[in-house]
């Protein structure tokens, strides 16, 4: 027969024990398997803290990665979006420098269009002038003479109107951007080095462009 403790710690006879002593065995019981459950709610609250504690720490690590890996993608497409802009200016650029070269052939096209039809008429003209230097002796050459001469203004006068004009430069100092030199001579006493003393063939400009350099003779 199994026996109980009384209060004093003591061995009863669990038939002679009183109501009182029986009261206090139930109680301590109770109280005993509180602690117990009260122990165990303890470690699973334990459990549950230290798994919460390395859930937490995982989604932390988580989210420490994530923000990482967006910020590099940020960093990404930042760097390809500097690149795009980049190319989108020099192509803009570049553009520009394509419209402002197409303008200017424009212009210089209109501005220039006689160019080509005055280079071809140059060497008509010098000789149309080289005939009227020869003297006419009768009637017959006179009136040829005056046909040329109405020609050479005819030319002259379309000349003008596409502001095509003469380089005669004798006596001006030299310029290497409108004169050819094709021969030099000593300069005279009072004279200027690189002065034109003799023109052999006059040039021509068509508005600030050179058709034909003059070919002169300088003094040194």
């Amino acid at each position: 027969m199994s026996k109980v403790h009384n209060k004093n710690n003591q061995d009863v006879d669990p038939e002679n024990i009183t109501e009182d002593e029986k009261s206090i065995q139930d109680k301590n019981k109770a109280q005993d398997l509180k602690q117990n459950q009260n122990n165990k709610a303890d470690k699973d609250n334990e459990s549950e803290h230290l798994a919460d504690d390395e859930k937490n720490k995982t989604a932390d690590e988580d989210k420490e990665v994530h923000e990482n890996d967006k910020e590099s993608e940020l960093q990404s497409i930042k760097k390809e979006l500097e690149e795009k802009n980049d190319q989108i200016l020099r192509l803009s650029a570049e553009i520009k420098n394509i419209q402002r070269r197409n303008n200017k052939e424009r212009q210089d096209a209109a501005k220039y269009r006689s160019q080509h039809l005055a280079e071809k008429l140059l060497g008509a003209v010098d000789n149309l002038e080289r005939a009227l230097t020869i003297e006419a002796d009768d009637e017959a050459s006179r009136s040829m003479k005056r046909g040329i001469e109405m020609v050479l203004e005819s030319i002259q006068s379309a000349f003008n109107d596409e502001e095509i004009k003469t380089i005669d430069p004798k006596g001006e100092k030299f310029d290497p951007n409108f004169h050819q030199s094709v021969s030099s001579v000593p300069a005279d006493d009072g004279q200027e080095s690189d002065t034109i003393v003799e023109v052999y063939q006059k040039g021509y400009v068509i508005k600030d462009r050179v058709l034909r350099p003059a070919m002169v003779v300088v003094a040194q």
